[in-house]
């Protein structure tokens, strides 16, 4: 049953959370606003609040279908999403399949190698200090999480990772590599939260002789029209899942 919005909880970059008559769901409304840099760079792309929760609630319905613990639980409109109640944890868990983005700057590495096995990273999640990598020493010394959580989210990281090759394979796309955020629920059980979507993940077409970027780098290095990009990162999905809707977890009896 959808639930209205009461308390504006959080408004960050791309989303807004507010809380529900239901102290254990929130309701997080998608926004068009686009950010790259650490928010140096800000703009609009025209309906990619909509892409997004439409893209997030399809990916996360089917992570759930594979064992996955996440957030999500319906999609209640075509920029809001019904989505568990958790305690953030402030760390950012980066997979990488191909050497692209900061990893390249950082190390000098030629854009596209494959990496294998996929490298798990972590970011502390603080805008004032532009999100930092950090290793699970900085993590312990700043008391982020336990040597225990830290463990189990490289481990859900790299799961996840294998369900999400195959999902976007099915959408004709390369998983290049993509941020994930986590966060605790009453029972301390660590949960998949934030989005999957263009936004989170570098996604690249490899029909053609050069890779073809269909993620949010059209935004942040003028690549292309992001949302022609957006649109068809979505168009593909839902051709790969069909008609089915997103998986309401509430109406498979699993919240």
């Amino acid at each position: 049953m959808p639930l209205s919005p009461q308390e504006l909880l959080y408004e960050g970059k791309a989303k807004r959370i507010y809380r529900t008559a239901d102290p254990q769901v929130y309701l997080c409304q998608y926004k068009d606003n686009a950010t790259a840099f650490n928010a140096q760079k800000r703009g609009s792309i025209a309906g990619k609040g909509e892409v997004n929760c439409t893209v997030s609630s399809h990916v996360l319905a089917y992570l759930a279908q594979q064992g996955i613990p996440n957030h999500f639980l319906a999609q209640t409109g075509p920029t809001e999403m019904q989505v568990r109640a958790l305690h953030i944890l402030p760390l950012e868990v980066v997979v990488r399949n191909r050497t692209a983005g900061s990893l390249c700057r950082r190390l000098g590495l030629e854009q596209g190698l494959p990496i294998e096995p996929p490298l798990v990273e972590f970011y502390y999640k603080n805008d004032a200090l532009g999100d930092p990598l950090v290793t699970p020493d900085h993590i312990r010394l700043l008391q982020l999480a336990t040597p225990e959580q830290v463990e189990r989210l490289g481990s859900l990281a790299l799961a996840i990772n294998h369900h999400l090759q195959a999902f976007w394979r099915s959408c004709r796309l390369e998983l290049v590599d993509f941020k994930l955020e986590f966060g605790l629920d009453e029972r301390g059980e660590i949960l998949l939260a934030d989005e999957i979507s263009p936004d989170t993940c570098r996604l690249w077409d490899l029909g053609g002789s050069e890779p073809r970027v269909l993620d949010k780098d059209l935004f942040r290095f003028d690549l292309g029209d992001p949302v022609a990009g957006y649109q068809e990162v979505l168009q593909r999905v839902l051709q790969a899942v069909g008609s089915q809707s997103p998986l309401s977890l509430w109406e498979k009896g699993q919240d």
